[in-house]
């Protein structure tokens, strides 16, 4: 009978059982996949990089890449087309953008683009893209003059809310726009236009509206004559006027000042002829003018 000391235990070794346990760990299985391998290179690439030359030779290569790749027909933008704008605002932003083309698609700054665009007192917004057919697509929306204001710097189309649109240089050069003037006006237009759309029938006779110590407004018409408005309900007083003059003819008479500043007292200066037809038919007592 064989010695029993002639056979190989068939249990594993103290290290292989630890090598088939690590094996077994999901980890360690990991590791062997995917950070060994991201290891060795990672510490080849730094080997490689380490010396400077090859440093730059890198960057060198990787911006003359890029440099064709920039220049290439397809990223070239060779004009810009510019919709939405007049022929004064078209002039006005391609002197404001002066592009040289052609130009690189990836050398032209579009944000930067649109806000100088922006920055045109004419201009509400604008929107930038590049079209195909390498042409940059700007288009505009330009601010609409809502009135002439007569301010120091003189005569400036203003938009609905305010805003500056461009200098005018006469009066007469937009006639059908109705005229602000004094401080602060350009700050209230809303409010002016306000009254504009309840003016009515006087709407033609209205000359200007002064904005006075820039908190109410004076309606002035031809023939020299002046509605005073309260600084609050504004609207609501010229309204009134209207009222008495579609009943009255208020208007029609020799009064040159209706002041509704006090709504619940309105006061009539009457013109010259006025007070001397009175005083001669008596109504005036003692000296009173």
């Amino acid at each position: 009978m064989q010695s029993l000391s002639r056979f190989r235990d068939p249990a594993p070794s103290r290290w292989a059982y630890r090598k088939q346990r690590l094996m077994l760990t999901p980890a360690f299985r990991f590791f062997l996949r995917a950070g060994l391998p991201f290891s060795v290179v990672f510490l080849a690439v730094a080997i490689y990089l380490a010396n400077g030359d090859r440093r730059a030779t890198l960057v060198e290569g990787a911006a003359e890449m890029r440099r064709q790749i920039e220049q290439r027909p397809e990223f070239q933008v060779r004009l810009m087309a510019i919709d939405g704008a007049s022929a004064g605002v078209d002039e006005d932003l391609r002197e404001i953008l002066p592009l040289d083309f052609p130009v690189s698609s990836f050398d032209l700054d579009l944000e930067g683009i649109r806000k100088r665009a922006e920055e045109l007192d004419a201009v509400a917004s604008a929107s930038v893209r590049i079209r195909s057919g390498g042409v940059l697509q700007l288009d505009v929306v330009e601010r609409t003059p809502s009135v002439v204001w007569r301010g120091r710097r003189g005569l400036e189309l203003l938009d609905g809310e305010g805003h500056r649109v461009a200098a005018l240089a006469h009066r007469t050069d937009r006639p059908d726009l109705p005229l602000l003037a004094g401080d602060g006006a350009e700050d209230a237009v809303p409010e002016a236009l306000e009254l504009l759309s309840v003016a009515g029938l006087i709407e033609p006779r209205i000359r200007g509206i002064l904005r006075v110590g820039a908190r109410r407004w004076d309606i002035v018409l031809d023939r020299d004559q002046r509605i005073l408005l309260p600084e609050a309900g504004a609207v609501a007083a010229l309204e009134r006027v209207i009222a008495m003059d579609e009943v009255q003819d208020l208007l029609d008479r020799d009064v040159t000042v209706i002041d509704m500043r006090n709504p619940k007292r309105p006061t009539l200066r009457m013109g010259i002829a006025a007070v001397e037809a009175f005083r001669d038919a008596g109504l005036f007592r003692h000296g009173a003018n």
